[in-house]
C-alpha cells in the first residue's frame, strides 16, 4: 500500500495512466471493501499495472527499480542490519559500502521510512525500488522469525558514538547506568552529542499522532532532525526521565530534572522539563556549556558607546539595574559578565537564582528551592544580613521580591535582576503593574537594558545583499541611505548547516533614568511617554542597534525585521 496515495493518484493523472472516472471507481471500491486502498484497487481494476507503477514512482523520486529474485545479499550486509528493523519497516538491505547501506523499499512516498532508519544504524541510507512480494520472500529468506528475537536485533544494531558520554554519577545516582551499552542508552547519547556538536541550545522531544518529532534549537532557529520511530517513544521517555531523576510512574504534571554529563573533555549541564501533552509527554532538554558562556562584557556584542554607559551603570554604588527581554535572549549571560567584570576581592557579591546556570568564582550563589519555602523573596531577604555589596535575583516576579529589591537598592545595594518585558521603558510599568509606587520606582532605578539575540552571518559564505523592497519599506530605508551602506547575507554552506548564519550577538536598548525620566516616572506617566522622551534625548532602540550589527555585515536585514518586529520606533 503506497503512503502518500494522494500525490501517486496526482502522478497517474498527470501522466495519463488513470482518470478522474477511474480513480472515483477505485474509491467506492476501496471503501466498499474496507481496505481503503485505492492504488490497489487501481491495480486489481487493470487500470495500472504494479511494475508500471513502481517505474513511475522510482522516476519521480529518483530511484533505481530492482530485482533481487535471484539475488544473494552478501552475509556480512544482512549481519550489519537488524531483522527487526527489516520485518517492521518492510524492507531488505541489499548492499553496503563503508557506512552506506543500500535497503529495497517497495514505497518510494515513504521518505519517513529512510529518516528513521538512518537514525536507527547511525549511518547513511540508500534506497532502491522492488517489489513488496520480493521484499517480504528475502526477508524470510535471511531472517527467519525464529533465530532472530528483538534481544539478537539488537546486538545487530551499532551506533557509534564518537565522543565519550559519561555521567557525573554524583549528579545522576540512578539505576541502570551499569547497562549503558544498550542500543536504546547509546541512541539518546548519540542524540545528546550530535546535539552538542551542531551547538544546540536545546532538544525538543515533541510526540505527535503518528510520528515522535526531534528539533535541535540552533542560534535560536528550531530545526527538526531525524528521530526515533513512534513506537519508540515511551522507551525514549523513560530513559530520559531516568538519567534526570524523575519519577517515570508519573505521567500526568509536569516535572524537572537535571543531567550532568562529560561529552570528551567538556562538562555539559542538560535542564530537563516533560510536561504531559494529548499524544505523550513533550520533553525539552537545555544544553548548558559551561566553557561556552561569554564572561567579557565587550564580547557580548556592545558597541564603544553603549560599552561605555553599561560600564558606568554597573559601577554605581546602590540602585537597580534592570535586563528585559523574553526567555532565551542571554538576560542571564549579560547579568553574569556585568557580576564578572564587578567581581572583586573588596566587593561581596551574592545571586539568588533559579536555577543556577553556571558557578560564578568568588560569588555566593542561592538556589531557589520552593519546597522548602525558599523563594526569590524569602532568599533575598536573608541574603541582606550577610551584609553584601552586590546582590543578584535571577527575577522579579511578583510584588513582595520587588519591594525587598527596592528597599535594598534605596540601603546601599546595587541590585541586578531581570524583567520580561518587550521594552527597556516597560520595567518601569511593570512595576508600577505589580504593585510598586511610582516613586520608588524613580528613586531606585538606574536603568533598564532590554536584549534581544540576533543571528550571526556566516563568515564563510557571506555575499554581498541589495535590500528587497519589502526590507526598505518595512525598515524605512531611504535609496541614500543603502548607497551609502552595505549589507550581506549568508548564502549557504556546510559551515552554517546550509542557514547563512552561525552563532549569535546581542542587540541593546539601555534606558538611563536621568532626573526629568525619574520625575516623568513619579507623575505615573505611561511606558509610550517615557519612551518618547528617551528617544528624543538619544535612547537608540532595539532595531537602531539591529541595524548598526546589519551595516557592519554581521547581521542581515531579514534578521534585523525577524528580530525587531514589535518595536514601534
Amino acid at each position: 500500500m503506497i503512503k502518500d496515495t494522494e500525490f501517486a493518484i496526482k502522478l497517474l493523472r498527470e501522466y495519463g495512466m488513470a482518470d478522474a472516472a477511474q480513480v472515483v471507481d477505485a474509491r467506492n471500491a476501496a471503501l466498499e471493501s474496507g481496505s481503503g486502498d485505492v492504488i490497489g484497487e487501481l491495480i486489481k481494476a487493470g487500470v495500472v499495472g504494479a511494475d508500471e507503477l513502481l517505474n513511475m514512482l522510482a522516476q519521480q523520486y529518483g530511484m533505481e527499480v530492482m530485482d533481487i529474485k535471484g539475488y544473494d545479499i552478501p552475509q556480512e550486509v544482512i549481519d550489519n542490519f537488524s531483522g527487526d528493523y527489516a520485518r517492521y519497516y518492510t524492507v531488505i538491505p541489499v548492499a553496503m559500502d563503508n557506512t552506506l547501506i543500500t535497503i529495497a523499499m517497495s514505497d518510494p512516498t515513504d521518505v519517513e521510512v529512510l529518516d528513521t532508519l538512518r537514525y536507527l544504524v547511525g549511518g547513511d541510507i540508500d534506497a532502491v525500488i522492488v517489489p513488496r512480494e520480493q521484499i517480504l520472500a528475502a526477508i524470510e529468506k535471511y531472517y527467519p522469525e525464529e533465530n532472530d528475537d528483538v534481544s539478537s536485533s539488537n546486538k545487530d544494531v551499532d551506533i557509534s558514538v564518537t565522543d565519550e558520554l559519561v555521567y557525573n554519577e554524583s549528579a545522576n545516582d540512578t539505576p541502570g547506568h551499569e547497562d549503558d551499552d544498550t542500543p536504546l542508552i547509546r541512541l539518546v547519547s548519540k542524540l545528546i552529542i550530535d546535539a552538542y556538536k551542531m551547538r544546540a541550545s536545546d532538544i525538543h522531544f515533541e510526540p505527535q499522532e503518528k510520528r515522535y518529532r526531534v528539533r535541535y534549537r540552533i542560534d535560536g532557529a528550531l530545526r527538526e532532525v531525524s528521530g526515533p520511530p513512534k513506537y519508540m517513544q515511551a522507551n525514549f521517555t523513560s530513559r530520559i526521565k531516568i538519567m534526570s531523576n524523575m519519577d517515570i510512574t508519573e505521567k500526568r504534571i509536569p516535572q524537572d530534572g537535571r543531567i550532568r554529563i562529560m561529552a570528551g573533555d567538556k562538562e555539559l549541564d542538560l535542564r530537563v522539563s516533560s510536561i504531559p501533552t494529548v499524544f505523550g509527554e513533550s520533553i525539552v532538554m537545555r544544553i548548558l556549556d559551561k566553557s561556552s558562556i561569554q564572561l567579557d562584557i565587550p564580547r557580548l556584542g556592545f558597541y564603544a558607546d553603549d560599552l561605555e554607559l553599561v560600564t558606568r551603570i554597573i559601577n554605581y554604588p546602590d540602585g537597580i539595574f534592570l535586563v528585559t527581554g523574553p526567555t532565551g535572549s542571554g538576560k542571564t549571560t549579560s547579568l553574569y559578565a556585568f557580576l564578572n567584570t564587578i567581581n572583586t576581592s573588596a566587593r561581596k557579591l551574592i545571586t539568588v537564582e533559579d536555577p543556577i546556570e553556571y558557578q560564578l568564582p568568588g560569588v555566593n550563589q542561592v538556589q531557589v528551592d520552593r519546597h522548602v519555602d525558599m523563594t526569590f523573596a524569602a532568599a533575598l531577604r536573608s541574603m541582606l544580613r550577610q551584609a553584601p555589596n552586590i546582590i543578584m535575583v535571577g527575577e522579579i516576579r511578583d510584588l513582595e521580591t520587588a519591594e525587598i529589591a527596592i528597599n535594598a537598592a534605596l540601603t546601599g545595594h546595587l541590585v541586578f535582576s531581570t524583567l520580561h518585558t518587550n521594552d527597556a521603558p516597560g520595567a518601569v510599568t511593570r512595576l508600577v503593574d505589580m504593585g510598586v509606587k511610582p516613586f520608588l520606582v524613580a528613586t531606585a532605578l538606574r536603568a533598564a537594558m532590554a536584549q534581544r539575540l540576533l543571528r550571526r552571518v556566516c563568515k564563510e559564505c557571506a555575499e554581498p545583499h541589495i535590500p528587497t523592497a519589502a526590507e526598505k519599506r518595512i525598515l524605512g530605508l531611504s535609496d541614500e541611505y543603502i548607497a551609502n551602506h552595505k549589507f550581506v547575507k549568508g548564502k549557504g554552506c556546510r559551515n552554517c548547516g546550509f542557514t547563512g548564519y552561525r552563532g549569535r550577538v546581542g542587540i541593546y536598548e539601555i534606558f538611563l533614568i536621568t532626573e526629568e525620566i525619574a520625575r516623568l516616572i513619579f507623575s505615573n506617566e505611561t511606558s509610550g511617554t517615557l519612551r518618547s522622551y528617551a528617544r528624543k534625548n538619544g535612547m537608540r532602540s532595539l532595531r537602531d542597534d539591529a541595524l548598526r550589527k546589519a551595516e557592519a555585515g554581521t547581521s542581515t536585514l531579514e534578521e534585523v525585521i525577524f528580530v525587531t518586529l514589535r518595536d514601534e520606533s
